[in-house]
Order: structure tokens, then sequence, then C-alpha cells
């Protein structure tokens, strides 16, 4: 093959320090905003972004010439940088050090994509540490 192709779906859940609730609706829209135009000016589409207060998910089409691990640590640096910047909280804000990132295959695309966007409904079932032990479950990667 003389060129090469890739279409790499990821879904990335990410939590602030210690599960702290600093995402309000007050910020919310700003962060999901930034966190977009990062990961479009890295070279990777964003498909969706939602979350609660405490984590985000993201899904995204993988740049292909940048690793998961770099891309995330500079949208969560920058982010978080920006929050503190521009003071829209009382408190520091930050990120916890680890995140989860998923393949997503063509077939799922939608699935996620709605359990991204219903994250406030599917919530009230299931918080945000669980949800992520139940992803590392379900994928395999741990013996929670």
């Amino acid at each position: 093959m003389s060129q090469s192709f890739t279409k790499l779906w990821i879904h990335v859940i990410w939590a602030t320090k210690k599960r702290q609730e600093l995402i309000d609706f007050s910020i919310e829209k700003t962060l999901y905003d930034f966190i977009w135009q990062e990961l479009t000016e890295l070279g990777c589409p964003v498909r969706i972004i939602n979350g609660m207060p405490d984590h985000v998910h993201v899904l995204f089409l993988q740049n292909p010439q940048k690793t998961i691990t770099d891309i995330v640590k500079q949208i969560k640096g920058s982010s978080s940088h920006f929050i503190n910047r521009g003071e829209f909280i009382l408190e520091k804000f930050a990120w916890q050090t680890g995140f989860g990132a998923f393949s997503v295959s063509e077939s799922q695309l939608e699935a996620v994509y709605n359990y991204i966007k219903n994250q406030k409904q599917h919530h009230l079932k299931k918080n945000g540490q669980d949800e992520f032990d139940d992803f590392v479950r379900l994928h395999g990667m741990g013996e929670k």
C-alpha cells in the first residue's frame, strides 16, 4: 500500500484531582469549548465532550502522529492552566494524574456518543469512580 490510512476513535475519561466537584454549570461550557478547540488544534477532531462535576468524557479521532498519552497530557495541562488563569473558580483547579482511553469501533460509535451525551442521566444511577472501574473491567484492564 502506498498510503497510510487511520481512523481511530478514542473515548477518554479523566477526573479532577481527588474527584473534587469543580466543573459546575458556570464553567462547564467554557471548559468543554476550550478542550474542543485544543483537540482540534492537535489534529484530533472531536465528536462530543460531556461529563460531570468531577470528570470528563471525550470522543475524538486520534491524530496518528501523536500518542494518546501526549494528547491527554497536553489537554489536561492546558485546560487546568486556562481555568486557573481565568479565575473561573475560587479553588485551584487540577486534574488527577491518570486517565482511561478506550478504542471505539465504528459499529459502536453511536452508542458511545449517546452514552457520553447522557452523562447527567446516567450518573443518577452510578458515581464516577464506579463508572470508571466498570470501564476498566469491561476492557480487561484491571482486577477491581
